[in-house]
């Protein structure tokens, strides 16, 4: 063989060592893989340059979100690997923290790192990065909590709406009485949805809707309202794959962002159409002609719209919000606090015998009977504490600064939340937690404002809930007509307590009873 072709097969490529080089590179992109796969809190957490491993599940939690119950496998989670106080886990490339146990969630909640929302991408194009709840942290979020304190949110103001609150409640009231004589039961849930959104309506645009008995009216502009806030729900609560993917943004692969702004376009027709039927009876000089000239939602941002330049954008989302905020959530809650009541006769009894020794049967309940009927509301914090409506995803909080909780460094741009289911189960945190026990508040009495996180529905710190106060009196008023009225009974389905946490922790089978009338 001569010297050139020694030369040209020793150019050649040897077969053997490409296949070494090759089953070098696989082997190190799979020990590159398991390394991030594997790391505690997942590979989120072993891309950050956090240096100390926080406690977490190892691997990408996506599957926790696309449960019924994340809220509880989250909490089995954080029991297992010893970290109530502070766990890891990652969805995707987003960085999660969790709390389980009150002073972390403190830490959070009542911090100055944690005063953003996460970038939801429903959200921002629901408008409601203009709105309260998603609106940056700044001068303008900071405008929206003082026109929310100040005006809509007034003591004053809240006792304004008694009057309606206690119509509305009093015809829920001919509607139960009416499904018992068609139907001999009562599917609530429907009865407390049309009622909290008619409550809401009021409050906000000052006119409420004709969707007659269970929801089947011909008012145009009714229909069209309950199915713009059902679109609505449904956008917010779904898991989408781009919050937490952003090259799957572009693609809009499950069309979330192409519903939204279907929905947002009719949303601003909708709403615009109301704004500008106040403007111009406010420049005819007539004030809450509907509301026996109580100034709702409208007519009051119209009177700030100068003072905080507010655009009709603004008050859009703003009010758009608000119907979210208010509609669900007390329809939800009353529903799980009456299904307890099914459930536990002798309690739902006490109550009944407290209403009628300090209240009676010749007139229906009012705001000012509440502070007295203590029972009720003991019914009211102990449903909150065994079925928190936002038991996950109503605190989610972003990181805009390096921050330290429970001791452990937490980078910016971490999505932190706080599992109050988690901690109102606590058997260290609570006596007997699985026991549905009003009692135990009588014994200590404990707010529900948000200073105590051992139990706190409607958050805690600068992102706490603005319409908690109100919230709390519609309930309370409602679920004393309710117990007024009528006794409930199971049927012979019984009760279901399974849940399913969508935007809100709902019973996952809407429960169907008896309302049993206690006239004489």
């Amino acid at each position: 063989m001569s010297g050139e072709q020694k030369l040209f097969l020793f150019l050649l490529p040897n077969t053997t060592s490409c296949t070494s080089f090759g089953s070098l590179i696989f082997a190190f992109l799979l020990f590159l893989f398991f390394t991030l796969y594997l790391y505690p809190g997942g590979p989120a957490w072993a891309l950050s340059r956090n240096r100390a491993a926080i406690p977490g599940q190892p691997g990408n939690s996506l599957s926790i979100f696309n449960t019924r119950a994340p809220h509880k496998l989250l909490s089995s989670l954080a029991n297992s690997l010893k970290a109530k106080r502070v766990m890891a886990f990652s969805v995707g490339f987003t960085r999660f923290i969790i709390s389980s146990h009150p002073n972390t969630a403190k830490e959070i909640l009542n911090g100055s790192a944690f005063v953003n929302r996460p970038i939801k991408e429903s959200a921002y194009e629901l408008l409601f990065d203009r709105a309260i709840g998603f609106a940056p942290y700044g001068e303008y979020w900071r405008n929206l909590r003082r026109i929310s304190s100040t005006y809509l949110f007034s003591p004053k103001r809240i006792a304004s709406f008694e009057v309606f609150r206690i119509q509305i409640g009093l015809t829920m009231v001919g509607d139960v009485k009416s499904l018992m004589e068609t139907k001999r039961c009562v599917e609530i849930k429907k009865v407390l949805h049309f009622g909290s959104l008619n409550n809401v309506m009021k409050t906000v645009f000052g006119k409420c809707y004709e969707f007659g008995q269970n929801g089947n009216g011909n008012d145009v502009d009714g229909v069209e309202l309950e199915k713009l806030v059902s679109e609505g729900y449904d956008l917010l609560g779904v898991f989408n794959w781009s919050d937490h993917f952003p090259f799957l943004g572009l693609l809009d692969v499950q069309g979330v962002r192409k519903r939204c702004r279907q929905l947002v376009f009719m949303v601003k027709v909708f709403i615009g159409k109301i704004i500008e039927e106040h403007r111009v009876k406010r420049f005819g000089g007539v004030f809450g002609e509907e509301s026996g000239g109580d100034e709702d939602f409208v007519d009051v941002l119209l009177g700030l719209e100068k003072e905080y330049n507010l655009s009709d954008s603004d008050m859009i989302a703003i009010l758009w919000e608000m119907i979210f905020r208010g509609t669900d959530t007390i329809a939800i809650l009353l529903e799980w606090i009456l299904a307890r009541m099914v459930l536990h006769p002798d309690i739902q009894w006490k109550a009944q015998s407290e209403i009628d020794n300090l209240v009676g049967t010749s007139r229906p309940v009012s705001d000012s009977d509440i502070p007295n009927l203590h029972y009720l509301q003991c019914i009211v914090k102990e449903t909150l504490r065994m079925h928190p409506p936002g038991p996950l995803l109503s605190w989610a909080r972003l990181a805009i600064h390096d921050t330290h909780v429970g001791g452990h460094l937490i980078p910016a741009g971490t999505t932190a939340m706080v599992n109050m289911w988690a901690i109102t189960h606590d058997e260290k945190v609570w006596s007997e937690p699985e026991k549905f026990m009003p009692e135990r508040f009588l014994d200590e009495d404990i707010s529900i404002m948000g200073s105590d996180l051992r139990l706190a529905p409607f958050g805690s710190g600068r992102r706490v809930c603005p319409g908690k106060a109100l919230g709390l009196a519609t309930v309370h008023l409602w679920l004393a007509l309710l117990l007024q009225n009528f006794n409930w009974v199971a049927t012979e389905n019984g009760v279901d307590l399974s849940e399913n946490l969508k935007l809100s922790c709902e019973m996952k089978n809407p429960l169907v009873c008896k309302a049993i009338s206690r006239a004489a």
